[in-house]
């Protein structure tokens, strides 16, 4: 006899902006996932939404977390407004993914967290590169030291910002912010091929509004390795990775959701002349963008009851806010 089929997560979207369209279309493709319900603060922004990708909208994110359909409410909205939409969800007895970053700093980060815990629902950050089937290889594999030690890294993202100044992305109160944007991504890929990060120095050119433009972080992991990472929203970066080892140079393209890698092994000696490329292949398919895996990883983790995703736990969530924490502080940016 065959299991009969687990039902569909049910999943309510808070915030009807441009990755809350991505992510309703990845969602689309994930076959035991269901978007029943989708809320902003303008009901008409809610219906035109609905009538896009699905789901009864409401017109307001009360009535979204209070939607009886809803399962997990995947949160949407700008950095600055995190905590408070998450603290809805789990209130009315709703999981959480949460987009990134969790917060704009550690102390709420581990508010978000306690308040998972006070509720008992699932928290998980929407990290979808820790998700990602290639990016999650390339990283076990470097980890079992398949490729070598692994002595430096480098990661950039990067793209420039047209936008009026009250733009999420160009506003203070909003979280505005390189490092939170874009810069979570080399640090993230860092943490997850090279461990957790030993000091990380970073420098910043700041806006005359006091968020960080453009930043460079340079950084010492575990075994000596070290990394170097950029981000930018001045200016258009090749969003790669590439990871040097002693035995040849791993390259990622657009790291943060790739479509392939290559391992170059070199041969040792005067020559030091590259062999010819090896490509890394991942065992599970990407899903859509890259959105439908973390969204599957979401449906995986509700339905064997966990409460945190063991590919974007809660302590690595909290260890990347810290370091951002630190970073923020040595360039001189606050958020207040």
């Amino acid at each position: 006899m065959t299991e009969p089929a687990a039902a569909p997560t049910r999943w309510g979207i808070l915030a009807t902006g441009k990755i809350a369209r991505t992510f309703a279309r990845d969602l689309a493709l994930v076959p035991d996932a269901e978007l029943v319900a989708v809320g902003s603060r303008r009901a008409e922004a809610a219906a035109a939404f609905a009538a896009e990708h699905g789901g009864r909208p409401h017109g307001s994110y009360e009535e979204l977390v209070a939607d009886p359909d809803v399962e997990v409410v995947y949160v949407a909205s700008p950095h600055a407004l995190h905590l408070e939409h998450a603290r809805l969800a789990f209130e009315a007895g709703k999981h959480v993914l949460c987009e990134k970053p969790l917060t704009l700093s550690t102390a709420d980060a581990e508010e978000m967290v306690r308040l998972a815990g006070k509720h008992d629902r699932f928290l998980m950050e929407a990290m979808w590169t820790a998700c990602h089937p290639l990016v999650r290889t390339v990283a076990e594999q470097v980890r079992a030291g398949r490729y070598g030690t692994p002595r430096h890294l480098h990661a950039e993202l990067g793209f420039r910002v047209d936008a009026g100044p009250d733009d999420r992305m160009l506003d203070p109160a909003l979280g505005a912010s390189a490092l939170l944007d874009m810069g979570i991504y080399p640090l993230t890929f860092a943490h997850l091929v090279l461990g957790e990060a030993e000091r990380l120095t970073g420098t910043a050119d700041l806006s005359d509004r006091g968020i960080d433009l453009d930043v460079a972080i340079s950084g010492r992991y575990p075994g000596g390795a070290l990394a170097t990472m950029t981000a930018s929203i001045t200016s258009w970066s090749s969003r790669a990775a590439a990871i040097a080892t002693d035995l040849g140079r791993i390259d990622v393209p657009d790291f943060h959701h790739p479509t392939r890698a290559t391992f170059t092994p070199y041969d040792g000696g005067d020559g030091d002349a590259a062999r010819e490329p090896v490509e890394i292949l991942a065992e599970d398919a990407v899903i859509g963008r890259g959105y439908g895996n973390e969204i599957a990883e979401v449906g995986r983790c509700l339905r064997a009851g966990l409460r945190e995703s063991p590919w974007v736990p809660h302590a690595q969530t909290l260890t990347l806010m810290r370091q951002m924490d630190a970073v923020r502080a040595q360039v001189g940016v606050s958020f207040g």
